[in-house]
């Protein structure tokens, strides 16, 4: 499902720092879908600076998605917005090898600047970038071409580290142009927000790419950023680095877009396998950002046949008791 525009502003007054009220639209669901085998240890505490993709800084190293949090205070209303995502519901890794026939999680294809442009009319032009995307012919589609979900379409153009990202992108015509619910261009030297308000292809209007776990950074040892997650219940406000909101609850405690939280330190996670360990760890230290309506704490990232299945989905050791929202209000908001 997929947002019809709210008539109403709301304000809601939360511990959680920076609450916005704007313009939202409605809810829009997410097929569950299946969710690492090496031995050893993670890696210690991550390096100084940015996460990178095809030789491409993941934005900088002051941005929301790249700063630990593992040192910062517990909101005053952690457990209550806890609670209205799920106490007992099980952590699910929403990526893997391959699920229902094609490949599972959000796929990033990798350009050069040399790739043909192709126009994409959007259903939420008023809120979408641009008009041409560099889409290759075969460039991979969430879920495989023949998908009923999300679709999303992320490429990185490694020429000039900008991320492109469509949501619900149908090729037409052989792929020479394109339809899409909405799509967002990200320059990923940047710390640049979108405007209040607006969505991206993802319901909170933030970047998709930073927040998914990819195989390569846990086969080194260390994934060190946050995560991107889903709730089934968000509510009409958002909080920093988030600009829109897709309120499919209400109330006082309804999580808002943008939330942070973090895996509780005294979690033993000593006996995960080695492809889970990793992904806890950064949960532990980075923590993840509420992103999108979905299934209770369904974890984002690429797909890889490298992945072990049956090792990530040890992460449903976990769930709801073991996560707490955290106060981010003294860590930089750059982009403001």
């Amino acid at each position: 499902m997929r947002r019809s525009v709210l008539v109403s502003i709301v304000c809601v007054v939360l511990s959680v720092p920076a609450v916005v009220a704007a313009r939202g639209v409605a809810a829009r669901g997410r097929a569950a879908g299946a969710g690492a085998a090496a031995t050893g240890t993670p890696a210690g505490p991550a390096s100084v600076g940015a996460p990178a993709i095809a030789g491409c800084r993941v934005f900088p190293s002051d941005n929301p998605w790249n700063q630990r949090v593992d040192r910062l205070p517990v909101a005053a209303n952690s457990e209550q917005l806890i609670a209205r995502i799920g106490l007992d519901a099980p952590v699910h890794p929403d990526f893997g090898t391959v699920y229902d026939g094609a490949p599972n999680g959000i796929p990033i294809t990798v350009v050069s600047g040399h790739v043909r442009r192709a126009p994409v009319h959007f259903t939420y032009a008023s809120e979408s970038d641009g008009h041409y995307y560099p889409l290759p012919r075969g460039v991979a589609i969430e879920g495989g071409p023949r998908s009923t979900g999300d679709r999303h379409v992320i490429v990185v153009d490694r020429a000039t580290c900008t991320d492109y990202e469509l949501y619900a992108a149908y090729p037409m015509a052989g792929g020479r142009r394109w339809n899409a619910g909405s799509g967002a261009i990200f320059h990923l030297g940047s710390d640049h927000l979108r405007p209040a308000g607006w969505t991206s292809a993802d319901a909170a209007g933030l970047p998709i790419l930073p927040g998914l776990a990819r195989y390569s950074q846990v086969a080194a040892g260390a994934i060190d950023h946050a995560l991107r997650f889903t709730a089934p219940c968000t509510g009409p406000h958002y909080v920093y680095p988030a600009r829109h909101f897709a309120a499919s609850c209400s109330g006082r405690f309804a999580p808002p877009m943008g939330l942070r939280l973090r895996l509780k330190a005294g979690v033993d996670i000593s006996g995960l396998p080695y492809q889970a360990r990793v992904v806890a760890v950064a949960l532990k230290r980075y923590g993840m950002m509420l992103a999108d309506n979905g299934s209770p704490w369904y974890i984002s990232g690429a797909p890889d046949r490298r992945w072990n299945d049956s090792a990530l989905h040890e992460l449903d050791r976990l769930s709801g008791r073991d996560f707490q929202v955290v106060d981010t209000r003294s860590l930089p908001h750059p982009g403001l």
